[in-house]
């Protein structure tokens, strides 16, 4: 007998607000995405993973996974101007996770381990690297671990380049550095050899029979201005000051020190001259304060130290009396405009630190090669001339001048010499989604402070010792676990705690975790949970039948950390 009941069905099912029902209209799905510091390292570090290693205790694996990329962490430690810090998303949070001073605590304890990375077998083929500053060593580097043999030529009488002469012992002791270089001219397949320049790049390459070229000669030659001298007064330059004080040789600078320029170089110019005993040292910059070119912390501690600064201005003069100097207006498209209100300080000499350019003469005969007029040479995306096989990198193709940058060109350069001497072209694999401040969940994180690298006392360190110290163990470990993992799963559990379906299943350390699909609702509770993004809710795929039986999903990541 047909009793007529009313249908008890879901009817409204498709008309209900999403996620209420047993209409499963999205589910979560596992993501890497590009954290903000390996995204901002011109290196290519994998900075992410080495912290990882680093907040276990496992030096030697987060030292391994930095070389990678950066056969130099403990010059970089101490030098590079740390870019992965301002784009550290903890920043937001409280402070920046102390990037720079972590690395250095590696390559410091993997110089006392005496720690080596391996070669692969011989391949047959060679390169020539003339330069053996950042970028030549870390191109010559790579191309060891694959197997080729390399040639570094310099014209200078040690390795390291503008790393050597460019930048004083104070921010950049020898002897880590040294240490450094050493290991990599130590790698089985490369030969340094100091004190050959290379006066043509093609002629060395066909003599040489090397299959490929990697030019990395820095930007060593001082720019200079037209600056009348008066009274027999002489100018130098800041390469050539930093030269000097590099080798121990005391310049005639005498008590008021004008450098003219607001960059890094003529920072540290102006502390080597209050070093070598200058009285006074002051910097003459055309620009604003808003407007100066050298990075934050190293004018803060110029400033510190007492170097003092003469802000929109310009020298006009220089003599016994000092140099004149006449004040600017910056207009609001850049541009300057002279006021006609002059003064004069004293100046007993003057140094330019107003730029550097490459010597390319060693490039002339290279056809195909073409050397733009600000001269600087044009590569294109994977760091080839025009001439084949020869590539070029560093400080003579222009962009940011600094080791670092260097060092990014070195690996890059090498990936795609090694491809095209197998007939091949380097293709860079294609980077994640980067993940901001703004898509994690932090909700139950509280304030760290950040660890702070000691000062070393004046009495201890000397004039051109070294001016901080470096971490401890402890200390660089806790700043380590400071990192927040951004947009990459470091297995918290807090999405299998969150679960209210209990659809998440750990799959053990390293492996992450899958999800039941006959469990999941798609409440999204998992994703909410999860501090460092590595969860996203993806729509149901279209026609997808209803889960039958035991369905899982695994959330288990592509690569543990992502990379640049």
């Amino acid at each position: 007998m047909s009793l007529n009941l009313p249908d008890m069905t879901q009817v409204l099912r498709e008309t209900t607000r999403r996620g209420v029902g047993s209409h499963r209209w999205q589910r979560p799905l596992y993501v890497d995405l590009l954290p903000p510091c390996n995204h901002a390292c011109p290196a290519g570090e994998n900075i992410q993973a080495w912290l990882a290693h680093a907040h276990d205790g496992e030096y030697e694996k987060a030292w391994r996974a930095l070389v990678e990329d950066n056969p130099l962490p403990s010059t970089h430690g101490r030098a590079c101007y740390h870019p992965c810090e301002s784009g550290c998303n903890r920043a937001s949070l409280d402070t920046s996770v102390a990037i720079h001073a972590v690395e250095r605590f590696l390559g410091d304890l993997a110089a006392d381990e005496a720690w080596r990375v391996p070669v692969a077998a011989p391949s047959g083929k060679s390169v020539l690297v003339v330069g053996a500053g950042p970028g030549g060593l870390a191109c010559a580097y790579h191309l060891a671990r694959m197997g080729h043999r390399v040639e570094i030529r310099d014209a200078a009488e040690e390795p390291g380049g503008m790393m050597t002469c460019g930048i004083p012992a104070y921010r950049l002791p020898r002897e880590p550095l040294r240490q450094e270089v050493a290991r990599i001219t130590a790698m089985p397949g490369i030969t340094l050899t100091c004190g050959h320049r290379v006066e043509d790049v093609a002629g060395e390459m066909r003599t040489g029979g090397f299959d490929a070229v990697f030019v990395a000669v820095g930007a060593q030659e001082a720019n200079h201005l037209d600056i009348p001298a008066m009274d027999g007064k002489k100018l130098t330059d800041a390469v050539a000051l930093l030269g000097e004080a590099k080798k121990g040789r005391q310049p005639r600078l005498g008590r008021a020190v004008a450098v003219i320029g607001g960059g890094d170089v003529a920072m540290d110019a102006a502390r080597t001259a209050r070093r070598l005993g200058a009285r006074d040292a002051v910097l003459v910059y055309r620009r604003d304060e808003s407007h100066l070119a050298a990075s934050p912390g190293e004018a803060r501690e110029a400033f510190a130290e007492g170097v003092k600064i003469k802000w929109l201005s310009t020298v006009e003069q220089f003599g016994a009396a000092g140099i004149l100097i006449e004040k600017v207006a910056m207009n609001p498209d850049g541009s300057l405009t002279p006021t006609g209100e002059t003064e004069r300080i004293a100046a007993d000499s003057v140094v330019l630190a107003i730029g550097q350019h490459s010597d390319l003469s060693l490039l002339r005969g290279a056809a195909g090669v073409r050397i733009n007029p600000d001269n600087v040479v044009q590569v294109d995306e994977v760091l080839m001339t025009g001439h084949p096989g020869v590539f070029a990198g560093g400080d003579c193709i222009g962009g940011p001048r600094t080791m670092t940058a260097a060092v990014g060109h070195g690996k890059l350069a090498a990936r795609a010499m090694d491809a095209w001497m197998r007939g091949e072209t380097y293709r860079h694999p294609p980077s994640h989604p980067l993940v901001t401040f703004d898509m994690l969940h932090l909700l139950d994180y509280l304030d760290a402070p950040r660890s702070q690298q000691p000062e070393v006392p004046p009495a201890q360190r000397g004039g051109f010792g070294e001016i901080v110290a470096g971490l401890d163990e402890t200390q660089a470990r806790y700043e380590a676990q400071r990192c927040l993992s951004c947009g990459n799963c470091f297995e918290c559990d807090n999405c299998y705690a969150a679960c209210p379906e209990q659809a998440i299943t750990r799959l053990g350390p390293g492996r992450g975790y899958s999800v039941e699909l006959d469990l999941c609702t798609g409440c999204a509770t998992c994703f909410e949970q999860c501090p460092c993004h590595a969860i996203e809710m993806v729509p149901e795929p279209p026609g997808q039948p209803a889960p039958s039986g035991r369905h899982r999903e695994a959330l288990t990541p592509s690569s543990f950390k992502v990379r640049r």
